[in-house]
């Protein structure tokens, strides 16, 4: 039975277990053999990584082509009104293409269960700022970033809440969780590239 694990990768982490230039990475929160992320986070952005000991479900979870949404929390400078949120939604043509359509919606003060980032957003007093709640089904590099810079509301702090149907919940930054055996099970049977049969 493969193995998948969600952490809560805090700011400044690289997605990686191992930097020449000894900036902290995974290994200094993860001490379990042999598993590896499935998919990315910036250094800046902070969130649910999911990271598993199957090359299969990397793909599954990394690959656009599997369409598995990916929820994200971004705190953005100024308020987007209803034509910034609706070109979200529509799609954004950046510099490598049209976006696919995503799921937009702003939130009321900040999202719940929010913990404090070290270091704090730094925050201009004489520009609000808000949340916004964005589900996309692609991962392209920085895509939120881009896509809220585009409408002129730049990212300010970026978490990643939810991979498909696997949340954060309660997790803290740096807390590991293994997902129990027959969760497992019922992801890898909604994947039609999975072949159970060689697991």
């Amino acid at each position: 039975m493969p193995r998948i694990y969600l952490f809560n990768k805090p700011f400044g982490v690289l997605t990686q277990f191992t930097d020449a230039d000894n900036r902290p990475v995974l290994a200094d929160y993860i001490n379990v053999p042999a598993i590896y992320p499935a998919g990315r986070l910036d250094k800046g952005s902070e969130g649910l990584l999911l990271l598993t000991d199957d090359g299969k479900l990397q793909q599954a979870v990394s690959d656009p082509a599997f369409k598995l949404t990916k929820t994200y929390y971004a705190q953005v400078e100024g308020i987007p009104d209803d034509r910034a949120l609706e070109k979200l939604r529509t799609g954004i043509n950046l510099r490598d293409g049209m976006t696919r359509p995503a799921k937009v919606a702003r939130i009321e003060g900040e999202p719940p269960g929010l913990w404090p980032r070290t270091p704090p957003v730094r925050v201009r007093k004489s520009i609000p700022d808000c949340w916004l709640e964005i589900i996309i089904s692609e991962g392209r590099n920085r895509q939120i970033r881009r896509m809220t810079a585009a409408v002129g509301n730049p990212t300010l702090r970026l978490i990643r809440y939810a991979i498909g149907d696997f949340r954060l919940d309660r997790l803290l930054p740096g807390d590991l969780k293994r997902l129990p055996d027959e969760t497992v099970k019922i992801f890898t049977s909604s994947l039609p590239m999975y072949d159970r049969g060689k697991s």
